[in-house]
């Protein structure tokens, strides 16, 4: 199965996603998040540099609930606007 290419506002949001969550992080290691929510430093990194830009939901939420955010201000923060 061939991925479509992500759109810029799809890079966008991943890119806001991986800084907050990289905020999120502060002081604590790569390895540290990675191994608490369950998943490899690797795939942490290419979240938080927007490599990864549509990780899947739970990859989210584990990572989340590690770093004691919520899942409504990440959605808050990382969905744009929508024009009214």
């Amino acid at each position: 199965m061939v991925r479509p290419p992500l759109t810029p506002e799809e890079r966008l949001r991943g890119e806001r996603l991986g800084t907050l969550l990289r905020q999120a992080r502060g002081e604590r290691s790569i390895t540290e998040v990675a191994t608490a929510a369950g998943m490899s430093a690797e795939t942490l990194r290419k979240i938080e540099t927007g490599r990864i830009a549509t990780p899947a939901f739970f990859t989210i939420a584990a990572l989340t609930d590690v770093l004691g955010i919520s899942l409504d201000d990440l959605a808050l923060h990382t969905t744009p606007a929508v024009p009214t």
